[in-house]
């Protein structure tokens, strides 16, 4: 049976309001805004700054038509992201809000700088039927035309952007490999810029750091240090808000204090959008200056508290059911926790209080013993504190009436140490000139690759040169680490030669400071015997306790 073929009708309903994007949002006269921006804060981008102010305050009062929305500028900063314009982001909000229907600015790169987040702006107030007007291009968002060349000329800018951004780090890089090192005085504790412009030590804030340094190698932690800072109202450096354990660490790390200049520890991951400074880990050169300018604290002292640091960092984990505090972690009140061991398994001993009938007693045991009993450690002996410190105080006083003929030995491997220990290797000058040589060659390889890919001889000539160049550079990191190691030896010994001159015949108390100083192990032997070990020395004093 054959169906009937319907006639398909349309009839159109007319409009009864006009389209959003097609006029004001509001009869009457339009709430019209302006946004200025200067990407310096020169004084010549800074007379413009006021100049475009004026000029649209002007125009908009003088069109009937219009009323004053506001005026929004930002100066001294980039368009490149919109995060830190707050004047851009609080103009943008006021459109949201439905109290601005036309934005006046001069140009696109004086809108944005970033293709993507311009054309997300200008969709946003597209569809709330609020223009854009960039009076250099000549061009109306709600136009038809209007996206795309608002896309051309954003790109444009943002080419522009990124091209001046190239010759900034180009700028930046040439003044790294020219050793020139900027110093933000406000924020450098110890230095001041001096009547020729160049870095000089200032007297008080120096002690300070010297101060800081003295107290780390005395044992102290950041938190001692930044305690005894506050409670001294010893001040900050300008712009640091009060003392923290970041700060202590920071000027304990800081390569400045010894003279020198590292660039380019941080890098800035783009020029255009959500920029990102992060960390250099090796993506991009690092450029170290030394001898820049005067130095606060001497190298050897640097280099001891660099070991110190790493020391304290490399303590190995030992498990504690019996204490709140993990053994493994350095702790700065007790110098024993440090030093004394068992000499049976060796694990560390700890500190003890024993309260018996209403007394107290300290006593220091084997952790070992403590946790698990006799299963690993068997005889190891429980030490009373009082005995303890005094077979120390006696095996100093020993170490100390042999002072002459330590002294000697002393001397002569201070001595050692600043020589560097001959072995017959390529000095660290000699490691660094072959390493400029390998890059030249490895540069020459390549552009030779580059016109023939094809030749495999260049590609295992490039390998070889490769191999060679990593080889010298782990040989340069190793003899950077040999020469702070040796520094940081011949201190210390320079330093007991100098406390072996002042030493009295007899010491009366225990110290802890002397302790962490010059004493490199405490060992228990027995109930009644300890071994005690002189820092960087061969020498090791067999006590008994009494």
């Amino acid at each position: 049976m054959e169906q009937a073929v319907l006639e398909r009708r349309v009839r159109v309903i007319p409009a009864t309001k006009p389209a959003p994007a097609s006029g004001p949002r509001h009869s009457g006269r339009q709430r019209v805004a302006a946004y200025c921006r200067v990407s310096t804060d020169s004084e010549e981008q800074l007379n413009s700054y006021a100049a475009q102010q004026n000029y649209y305050t002007q125009k908009i009062q003088e069109n009937p038509d219009w009323e004053m929305a506001g005026i929004f500028a930002d100066e001294g900063l980039s368009g490149t992201s919109m995060k830190k314009r707050a004047e851009f982001n609080r103009m943008i909000a006021a459109c949201k809000r439905g109290r601005i229907d036309m934005i006046l600015t001069k140009s696109a790169s004086r809108f944005a700088r970033n293709t993507v987040d311009c054309l997300k702006v200008i969709r946003t107030l597209k569809a709330r039927g609020i223009a854009v007007i960039f009076e250099k291009e000549n061009i109306n968002t709600l136009t038809e035309s209007s996206e795309f060349l608002i896309t051309l000329f954003s790109s444009f800018s943002q080419a522009e952007s990124e091209s001046m951004g190239a010759n900034i780090v180009m700028g930046m890089r040439q003044s790294m490999k020219e050793g020139k090192i900027p110093f933000q005085y406000s924020r450098t504790l110890g230095y001041r810029r001096g009547p020729d412009g160049r870095p000089e030590i200032d007297p008080e804030e120096s002690e300070t750091v010297r101060l800081i340094y003295a107290r780390y190698l005395e044992g102290r932690s950041l938190g001692d240090i930044q305690r005894e800072l506050t409670e001294r109202d010893i001040p900050t450096a300008k712009g640091i808000q009060g003392w923290s354990r970041q700060v202590i660490q920071n000027i304990l790390t800081s390569e400045k204090y010894i003279g020198d200049g590292l660039r380019q520890k941080t890098y800035t991951t783009g020029p255009i959008g959500d920029k990102k400074t992060v960390r250099n880990n090796g993506e991009l050169p690092m450029y170290y200056t030394r001898d820049n300018h005067p130095a606060i604290i001497p190298r050897d002292i640097f280099y001891r508290v660099k070991e110190e640091m790493a020391r304290r960092a490399s303590k190995r984990k030992v498990m504690q059911k019996t204490a709140k505090t993990e053994q493994g972690k350095y702790s700065a009140k007790y110098a024993l926790s440090e030093l004394l061991v068992c000499g049976e398994c060796g694990t560390p001993y700890k500190r003890c209080t024993w309260a018996r009938n209403g007394k107290k007693r300290i006593v220091w045991r084997c952790v070992s013993r403590l946790e698990f009993g006799t299963k690993y450690c068997h005889n190891s002996p429980t030490l009373d504190e009082d005995r303890l410190h005094r077979a120390i105080v006696a095996a100093l006083n020993e170490y100390g009436t042999i002072r002459d003929e330590v002294k000697a030995d002393v001397l002569e491997l201070a001595e050692l140490a600043m020589s560097g220990g001959e072995d017959g290797g390529m000095s660290l000058l000699e490691l660094r000139q072959r390493l400029d040589a390998l890059t030249a060659e490895q540069a020459v390889v390549l552009d030779k690759i580059l016109a023939d890919m094809k030749n495999s001889e260049l590609n295992a000539q490039l390998e070889t040169v490769t191999a060679e160049k990593q080889s010298v550079l782990d040989q340069i990191a190793a003899c950077q680490q040999n020469e702070e190691q040796q520094a940081a030896q011949a201190s210390r010994r320079q330093e007991m030669e100098n406390w072996l001159d002042r030493q009295p015949m007899c010491f009366t108390e225990y110290d802890d400071t002397l302790t962490r100083r010059f004493v490199e192990r405490v060992t228990v032997v027995d109930a009644e015997t300890i071994q005690v070990k002189i820092r960087d020395t061969e020498v090791v004093i067999e006590q008994k306790i009494c």
